[in-house]
């Protein structure tokens, strides 16, 4: 299958049957919003929604999460996957909020990636979910999916995957289908075991055309082994039927 025919059945079967995907990070603004990606990053989204109530009540605003001690947010994301660092980042990152950008979050990728904490991949969801921009951000999940559908060919990086995303899907589509991929890799399409049984998508799935002709191909050659071994002990029973028939009637 062309790859065109694969972006265009991906975004045909998504856009029909999950219009309108969102994250699932709770956040009521974007301050809220990028506090919780930048916690969010090797952890998964329902430990942050465990976290970040009581962190979003003592700290509201980026003015009072410049005025912290990463000790004082440590305390509230010590249950996260590297709670020390991302304390150090979440109030680095509100005093530069406060210092540079007035108390607001800035628009545009290179803006973003100058706070603390915050890689392409945090500046992009920031950018298409806040900013509607047509950015796509990369997660293990994104990476995984796009390559094992075939959207991508031969992207190593999570940059290349991000170029080669955006430059096929259409623009209108280019955010959503970052929460269409995530979602996907974090219930369907798994890591370790995939739930082909169920994907709607194998049809045009170039992971699951390889491991299902792959998987042919080796019943065929198991079958064709058994086949000739059995034919071998067949024939092997033959001579000895023969060679006993023979000792017979000399006897």
């Amino acid at each position: 299958m062309l790859k065109d025919e694969r972006y265009r059945h991906f975004v045909d079967y998504f856009s029909k049957n999950q219009p309108n995907p969102v994250t699932e990070l709770h956040y009521n603004n974007p301050f809220q919003l990028l506090v919780a990606v930048i916690l969010s990053a090797q952890c998964t989204d329902k430990r942050i929604n465990q976290v970040t109530p009581a962190l979003f009540e003592r700290f509201p605003t980026p003015q009072d999460l410049a005025a912290a001690t990463s000790d004082e947010v440590f305390a509230y994301i010590r249950s996260v996957s590297y709670p020390n660092n991302k304390a150090k980042h979440l109030v680095g990152m509100g005093k530069m909020l406060m210092e540079v950008f007035n108390g607001e979050i800035p628009s545009g990728i290179e803006n973003l990636q100058k706070l603390p904490g915050v890689g392409r991949k945090t500046a992009n969801v920031i950018a298409s979910v806040i900013f509607e921009e047509p950015a796509m951000a990369v997660d293990t999940h994104v990476f995984r999916v796009a390559n094992r559908i075939g959207l991508t060919n031969n992207a190593r990086t999570p940059l290349a995957v991000e170029k080669q995303l955006v430059q096929n899907i259409p623009k209108e589509y280019i955010g959503v289908a970052h929460h269409w991929l995530i979602l996907h890799g974090r219930y369907i399409c798994l890591a370790r075991s995939p739930k082909c049984d169920i994907c709607p998508l194998t049809w045009f799935c170039r992971y699951y055309e390889r491991n299902n002709t792959e998987a042919a191909l080796q019943r065929l050659e198991a079958a064709k082994l058994k086949k000739a071994k059995e034919a071998k002990k067949k024939k092997a029973l033959n001579i000895i039927d023969k060679e006993l028939k023979k000792r017979s009637v000399i006897n």
